[in-house]
């Protein structure tokens, strides 16, 4: 690990100002990626600016129902909260899925929506990686590629988004509150992560001196009625090939609200708009759910391990909305 200076930042403006100094800057919370990437010297910041100083621990409600999470809560708490778990259960479920206890005990809102791929060959430095070293090439795409992207891949990386935090965040249309020297903007949770083109190494829409300090959440109510489904290798703390974040309202047998968006098949949180245009005002049967599934997955793009991937996700859209049908969905 690369030696480097560390300062703990007593509030926001400090932390910011910090940053916007010094280039090559981290913001460490809880740690749980940053550290081993720094282990790895993948990440190899000149200084680290400790912010768990910072007031952005606490969820609060909003005027009409929707909730604004500070960037430092953790991901144990914002899961067991019982606001989240009443008027977003796919929030909860997606946060119980994604980690150990122990991870979900460090692990804060802020940094998982920063978190980088877990793709073998990003964290193999000797093998190529546009990700950790433009224009070296990516040694997944005729490499071993089983937990690769299907959608929204180039020729310059297929690797995934790893979180499922960020597909119900996706699905549920919330807001990024960042800060930085410049002032406050807000970022959809749809646009902050980047697809990789030709510029894979830029993940999100942040800029280098932007501090996330909240994500908040508009009031969904057909949220109410929600799941996370997610599909992995094994039971035990495994990341997904295939993850859905649902929410359905169905009245007089036709769907009159709906939101979906997938996990592991992507570099970013996929929403599943095609999906979501075929299903609104649809009748709510197996039929339109797999019509649906199937056109969304129709630009999907499988390399020599993971072509499965395609099936599995239309399978896995179709049980999760007909799980919803079965829970409550239908008025």
């Amino acid at each position: 690990m690369k030696s480097f200076a560390y300062l703990s930042a007593p509030d926001v403006d400090t932390a910011v100002r910090a940053i916007s100094a010094e280039p090559n800057a981290k913001f460490l919370g809880g740690g749980t990626n940053l550290v081993d990437l720094m282990r790895e010297d993948i990440e190899r910041p000149d200084t680290v600016i400790d912010i768990t100083r910072l007031p952005l621990a606490e969820i609060t409600e909003l005027p009409g129902g929707g909730l604004r999470v500070g960037a430092l809560v953790r991901n144990s708490r914002l899961a067991a909260d019982p606001l989240v778990r009443a008027r977003y259960p796919m929030l909860s479920q997606a946060l119980l899925n994604g980690a150990s206890a122990q991870l979900r005990n460090m692990a804060t809102v802020g940094g998982n929506l920063l978190q980088r791929t877990r793709c073998l060959y990003f964290y193999d430095g000797s093998a190529a990686c546009n990700k950790r070293e433009p224009g070296a090439g990516c040694a997944a795409i005729d490499g071993f590629n089983r937990n690769h992207a299907i959608l929204g891949t180039s020729d310059d990386c297929i690797a995934t988004h790893p979180s499922d935090l960020c597909v119900a965040l996706a699905a549920l249309d919330a807001v990024v509150e960042v800060e930085s020297v410049r002032g406050t903007r807000l970022i959809p949770l749809t646009e902050f992560h980047q697809l990789p083109g030709h510029t894979p190494q830029v993940e999100t829409a942040l800029a280098a001196d932007e501090l996330i300090t909240a994500v908040e959440l508009p009031p969904v109510p057909e949220a109410a009625v929600s799941r996370y489904r997610k599909v992995r290798d094994r039971a035990s703390y495994a990341f997904a090939l295939v993850s859905v974040a649902a929410a359905l309202e169905v009245e007089d047998g036709i769907v009159t609200a709906v939101r979906l968006a997938l996990g592991g098949v992507a570099a970013k949180p996929w929403r599943a708009y095609e999906a979501e245009r075929l299903l609104l005002g649809a009748p709510a049967t197996e039929d339109s759910f797999r019509r649906a599934a199937a056109a969304e997955l129709a630009p999907a793009r499988g390399r020599s391990e993971n072509t499965f991937k395609i099936e599995l996700a239309q399978r896995t859209i179709v049980a999760t909305l007909r799980q919803l049908l079965t829970e409550g969905g239908a008025a």
